[in-house]
């Protein structure tokens, strides 16, 4: 019996269809899975208001802020992003001689904490909400933000960071 070469023609095989058919299927159920883990569809977006923003001026131990006249903080429940070379922070004011300083960066991954809701501070990334103290109110973030002491005198609050 003779032996007889197999021309291979440019179709793939059965098998290789086959094995390309399930790659492209798996990588299209990868993609699924990465767009709902990844950030906020259009269906599902944050949408809380943003902050006011003031600027805070770095002195030596801390950033100062003016909180007099026409300043978002200047009414007791007021709350503000304060933006400095040092960092941002989230400010509210408790009282007329009271306010609480936060760090602005989300325990989640790291985005800027800029909008503000029911007397909430809300992550604009993935949703998450912290209370004006701090705390986690709803995740993903892990933990609570980091709080600064603060001092007030004169219409003008220091952040001790």
């Amino acid at each position: 019996m003779g032996h007889t070469e197999e021309t291979r023609t440019d179709s793939p095989t059965r098998r290789e269809f086959c094995l390309h058919t399930c790659q492209a299927a798996s990588l299209l159920t990868l993609a699924a899975f990465a767009q709902a883990c990844g950030s906020p569809t259009a269906s599902d977006s944050i949408s809380a208001p943003p902050l006011p923003t003031v600027s805070g001026s770095v002195v030596t131990g801390g950033v100062t802020v003016a909180t007099g006249g026409s300043s978002p903080l200047a009414a007791v429940g007021s709350a503000a992003l304060v933006q400095s070379s040092a960092g941002n922070f989230l400010v509210s004011r408790s009282s007329a001689t009271s306010f609480v300083a936060l760090t602005a960066v989300c325990t989640h991954q790291g985005c800027t904490v800029s909008d503000f809701e029911n007397q909430n501070y809300v992550c604009p990334c993935h949703g998450s909400r912290y209370s004006l103290n701090g705390s986690v109110v709803q995740g993903p973030a892990p933990s609570s933000l980091r709080q600064f002491t603060t001092d007030f005198a004169n219409d003008v609050l220091t952040i001790h960071t």
